[in-house]
């Protein structure tokens, strides 16, 4: 490869390079993106032609950091060669590049390496990484003054950031749903995908060295004077928005159920810790607040589930969701989509009616104090179609579809809202089976996880940045029901509950301590202040 004699300046290297990294190295990826973008309209046609610049931009921004003096070459010319090696992987061997790939590479032996070290992948490697490598080597770069160097790049990364806006604005729905329905793309953006998972692999590796964190060694069950069992049913929400319920004002009748049941508390201003289940659940269940949490130090501390089963508690978790999030590692918990169980299984899903299958037969079993968590699937998108039986399908009309571009946003309200209706019917299912079982003193305590964008201001979906998301993603449905035998041993002043209800504000950050209260656990990791019934009561002790 010849050297070139004039010099080229930064910016133009820089684009060279990204433009070679965006399309040469990252074959795989438009392959799965010319299998997966089906071309049936504008908008859909307009996603397609955007969609280098998303790849382009963040290298151009990415390059623009790392490409200094000195050490900007050689980190270039290693890119190469590890990004034409992943592509190689990507595109012959079907490896996904992700932590535990990495893992095991990191553990694998000289023999069992050579396996995959063929006269095919050698020549693949040094056609498309070494020789640019070279040719990068003998490249003369001209770099401006420090101080007109950085104007220039900071300018360039704004533009960039301007163009990923407008493109944004004008096809948001379809880069949502694109992203949504395949979430494995991430793992073909070369370059992007391996040192992200080196970065997860060494920060896991470090994480398993560290100390578990126990709050309380010896939490205690407050004493039960109508001994019966207390049995306290957790439902946690997925994607349910309070905007689209109408205990919140919605002006669709999406609770028909819940709207009829007196003896509820709906707490109208709710915040969510996050704006995805990842985030939102652990802090959830963990006793710091939102701004003091952090996710790491959340997995190795111990939870809300963990106290409740090391005060003698009987905890247990049944998921329809995507997992715990390690949130049950520790307490027995059941995936209630294995066994694709009919009727409520189809497939790679079960709708939430499987949650109450045996609940009640269960409940009438129970001796001992009893912590029960169902995670729902709720309103996961953007496969709104797929959360709800037929005869839910009330709003009309609605998008059958995953591909939330093929349907307008009056149909996606609709599915979604039809998502509402079925959540009310499982959440009153289970007041009314509750309700059935006088023998227990037990409460539910419904909330979701986060909210969703319906198409406002063009969003769609959720897991925006805190920061920048909108009410949508974090204003929460949080619904309570007591049986008349908790309500008095808790000394309950249902009127000052439905007020406070009504008139403050709640969040996630409240429902560690109100759930330790429900659960009349002394703990020194209570704290009072956060725990919602202190507001209506004289108490002074921990969590009686």
């Amino acid at each position: 490869m010849l050297k070139t004699k004039t010099p080229l300046n930064s910016t133009l290297f820089i684009a060279i390079i990204s433009a070679y990294f965006s399309f040469m190295l990252n074959v795989k990826f438009w392959q799965f993106a010319v299998e997966k973008i089906e071309i049936d309209g504008f908008s859909v046609a307009l996603f397609a032609l955007t969609l280098p610049f998303f790849i382009f931009i963040p290298l151009f921004w990415f390059f623009s950091l790392i490409f200094v003096p000195r050490i900007g070459k050689p980190l270039v010319m290693l890119l190469l060669v590890l990004s034409a090696a992943s592509d190689y992987a990507l595109q012959n061997l079907g490896i996904v590049i992700n932590s535990d790939m990495i893992r095991n590479f990191a553990e694998t032996n000289l023999r069992e390496a050579s396996d995959f070290i063929t006269l095919r992948a050698v020549a693949y490697v040094l056609i498309v990484g070494v020789l640019p490598a070279v040719w990068v080597y003998r490249t003369p770069v001209r770099f401006s003054s420090l101080k007109k160097e950085v104007k220039t790049r900071l300018l360039l990364f704004l533009a960039g950031l301007l163009t990923i806006g407008l493109i944004a604005s004008a096809v948001y729905k379809e880069y949502a749903s694109f992203g949504r329905n395949n979430s494995q793309v991430r793992y073909y953006i070369n370059t992007f995908n391996y040192i992200y998972a080196v970065g997860r692999y060494y920060k896991r590796s470090a994480d398993t060295k560290r100390k578990f964190v126990i709050l309380d060694r010896t939490p205690q069950r407050l004493p039960n004077s109508q001994n019966k069992p207390r049995v306290l049913v957790l439902l946690v929400g997925e994607t349910a928005r309070a905007a689209n319920f109408s205990l919140y004002g919605y002006e669709q009748n999406t609770n028909p159920e819940l709207s009829r049941n007196k003896d509820i508390t709906v707490f109208q201003n709710v915040s969510s810790c996050g704006t995805a289940t990842a985030v939102s659940l652990p802090c959830m269940f963990s006793h710091l607040t939102r701004k003091r949490f952090n996710l790491t130090d959340a997995q190795y501390t111990q939870n809300l589930l963990d106290i409740a089963q090391s005060a003698g508690y009987d905890v247990f978790w049944k998921d329809n969701d995507d997992g715990c999030k390690k949130v049950c590692t520790r307490i027995n918990h059941v995936d209630a989509k294995d066994g694709n169980k009919a009727p409520y299984c189809f497939g790679d899903y079960c709708h939430d009616d499987i949650l109450l299958d045996g609940l009640e037969n269960g409940l009438k079993d129970i001796k001992k104090d009893t912590l029960i968590v169902l995670h729902m699937m709720g309103s996961h998108g953007p496969t709104y179609f797929k959360r709800y039986p037929d005869k839910f399908k009330r709003f009309l009309p609605a998008c059958d579809t995953a591909n939330l571009q093929n349907c307008s946003q009056e149909q996606i309200v609709n599915t979604y809202n039809n998502t509402i209706l079925y959540t009310d019917y499982v959440i009153s299912s289970v007041i009314n089976i509750l309700n059935r079982q006088p023998q227990l003193q037990s409460g539910m305590l419904y909330a979701s996880d986060h909210g969703e964008s319906l198409g406002e201001n063009n969003l769609y979906l959720h897991g925006l940045p805190y920061a920048i998301a909108p009410d949508e993603q974090k204003k929460i449905p949080m619904i309570m029901w007591l049986s008349p035998d908790l309500q008095k041993a808790l000394r309950l002043n249902r009127s000052c509950l439905n007020e406070k209800a009504a008139t403050q504000s709640f969040s996630h950050d409240n429902y560690f301590h109100t759930v330790l209260r429900m659960l009349f656990i002394d703990t020194t990791a209570y704290d009072r202040q956060l725990d919602i019934f202190s507001r209506c009561d004289g108490s002074q002790t921990s969590a009686t």
